[in-house]
């Protein structure tokens, strides 16, 4: 407001001194333009005339014109302060965890409707990231929770004269214990996935070679299981510039993923092929349990799970898929999942920058 007043101040003030400066010469030289002599009682009459007149009349003038800017300046200073009072409200719950807090279109143009716009953005991510969290925390609490109670039990056992340290004991305290070691490793790996600290080796690859290598990794483990594996390649596709050995991690967790939740007897294909924008595209699809559509957007964050197709009875951690996802980010590329529901399958692709 004391801007805004100096403001109109300053240009009264100017207009003022430039009016009184200029406004009677100008005068004099046109009543000599009108032959009348210099030092006549009419002319020296006439200018003090017009000199008290245009005085009188910029004083008016000039003093409406302030009162008019300074009214016009306290409305949109009221404005601007009640916006920017409510944004500083809503600033100060977010600050104290309050990630429902929101603010209204303040309709003082792109500006602050732009920075409106940014603020409920903002708080909208910070609402997602806090819920992701607390579902974060309690995931990994069971998670924990599960193997440390089993591993409790049998010391206590132990300790009671109840069980006795058989290879029995030992191999499910080992494999309890081997749990903790990959979740806290699984962990890890998302982490510096999503920081970007990899350390990718990149050089040209072919759809072929990556495709193969995850083939052969697999074969095994789906024979065991009494799954089909199949491979379709496209012909003549271009090479990308990727970590062979961390797009065959993303490959090695989609496989497996297709494999936990399909039955003996079942059918997972794994496929590259040119997609529309002219990515190349490496897809798993399989004919297992399916996803419901409404958990499609939620399946690549950390141990979300929402139907059956994704708890913990399948023996997977829930981190494999974020760790797909940062993996492919991290190449420039994007993962999604696709699904018709539960009993049709699922379909995960991965689109590379050729």
């Amino acid at each position: 407001m004391a801007a805004l007043a100096l403001v109109v101040l300053a240009g009264g003030l100017t207009a003022w001194l430039v009016a009184g400066a200029v406004g009677p010469v100008v005068f004099h030289a046109h009543m000599l333009e009108a032959g009348l002599r210099e030092e006549t009682p009419t002319v020296l009459h006439a200018e003090a005339a017009f000199r008290s007149a245009s005085a009188l009349a910029l004083t008016i003038a000039l003093g409406a014109s302030v009162l008019a800017s300074l009214a016009v300046s306290v409305f949109l200073t009221r404005r601007i302060a009640t916006s920017l009072g409510a944004l500083a409200a809503a600033v100060t719950r977010i600050s104290t965890g309050e990630f429902d807090a929101r603010v209204a279109s303040p309709k003082l143009g792109a500006e602050f409707e732009q920075l409106a716009q940014a603020f409920n953005d903002m708080a909208d991510r910070l609402h997602d990231s806090d819920a992701l969290r607390q579902r974060l925390l309690a995931d990994v609490a069971h998670e924990v929770r599960t193997p440390v109670a089993v591993i409790n039990a049998y010391l206590e056992g132990v300790e009671d004269g109840v069980e006795s340290l058989t290879p029995q004991t030992v191999a499910v305290l080992r494999d309890q214990g081997s749990r903790l070691t990959r979740l806290a490793d699984d962990l890890a790996a998302v982490t510096r996935a999503e920081r970007g600290d990899l350390g990718l080796v990149r050089h040209a690859t072919t759809a072929r070679d990556l495709v193969e290598r995850a083939y052969t990794a697999a074969l095994e483990h789906f024979a065991a299981r009494g799954v089909a594996l199949d491979v379709a390649i496209d012909d003549d596709l271009p090479s990308v510039a990727v970590d062979p050995d961390r797009m065959g991690q993303v490959l090695g967790n989609l496989i497996d993923n297709a494999l936990r939740h399909t039955a003996t007897g079942g059918r997972v294909e794994l496929s590259a092929q040119l997609s529309e924008e002219g990515a190349l595209c490496l897809a798993v699809t399989d004919n297992g349990e399916g996803i419901d559509p409404s958990h499609l957007p939620h399946v690549f964050e950390r141990f979300y799970r929402a139907d059956t197709a994704r708890d913990r009875g399948h023996g997977g951690s829930g981190i494999g898929l974020a760790i797909v996802r940062a993996i492919v980010a991290y190449h420039g590329g994007r993962v999604s999942a696709h699904s018709d529901g539960r009993g049709t399958g699922a379909r995960f692709e991965i689109h590379l920058p050729t």
